[in-house]
């Protein structure tokens, strides 16, 4: 079994929101404590949707906290298929965060340019201090999938392509830079994650179990 991840296991997929966004916001004070501002990557998806509503409606200083994606798709800017679409929608607006803490990435512009324009932008802002992730049914977390050649790329952000889920072009952070960040998050819910969890907790090469120690929040169904 991988010993490096910290797993917390919550009855359902609302418990485990709930508890990870109480989560989030303790870290998110703990680093503003030592830093002036707080640098943080946030998924797509269903599950991290329901923890990032919660936090939208705590009272964060919101104005020293800068918002990252952790991958996006190439679709037109505004489609309701990108993450910055639901990420705008469960938390920038709600809490109506400042323009300027918002970082989406340019994936309109394609895979190649966005992600070399994403890898400047994180340049200039050091490491990341916390990220928040999700895990598919195979494993992949961000836009990093099994066997896909971005997983070997160095950049802070990479292309991404034939993806073997519609978009096949995404732009992702790396493995290294997720591995540099200073805590990662992962977010599991739902019975159709249960087989890819008994391999994470085999410590099998899946893309999540690449990226370093986790704080993992699962439901039962997941957990197993």
């Amino acid at each position: 079994m991988n010993t490096l991840h910290h797993w917390h296991i919550h009855a359902d997929p609302d418990a485990v929101a709930q508890a990870a966004a109480n989560f989030l916001a303790e870290r998110i004070w703990a680093v503003l404590d030592d830093l002036d501002d707080c640098h943080i990557a946030l998924p797509g998806g269903t599950t991290p949707a329901a923890c990032l509503r919660r936090l939208a409606a705590m009272a964060l200083p919101w104005g020293r906290i800068h918002w990252y994606l952790g991958d996006e798709r190439c679709l037109p800017s505004g489609d309701p298929e990108r993450n910055d679409s639901l990420i705008q929608d469960c938390l920038w607006g709600p809490a109506a965060i400042p323009a300027d803490n918002c970082h989406p990435i340019r994936a309109e512009a394609g895979a190649l340019a966005a992600a070399a324009d994403y890898s400047e932008l994180l340049a200039l802002a050091g490491h990341l201090d916390i990220v928040l992730l999700g895990m598919g049914e195979d494993g992949h977390t961000a836009s990093l999938f099994p066997d896909n050649p971005a997983l070997a790329l160095t950049d802070a952000a990479v292309p991404v392509f034939n993806a073997p889920k519609p978009p096949p072009e995404r732009v992702s952070l790396s493995v290294p830079t997720l591995q540099a960040a200073g805590l990662r998050i992962a977010l599991i819910t739902g019975a159709g994650k249960a087989q890819a969890v008994r391999q994470l907790k085999a410590g099998a090469a899946l893309p999540i179990n690449q990226v370093g120690e986790l704080e993992i929040f699962a439901d039962r169904a997941a957990a197993g």
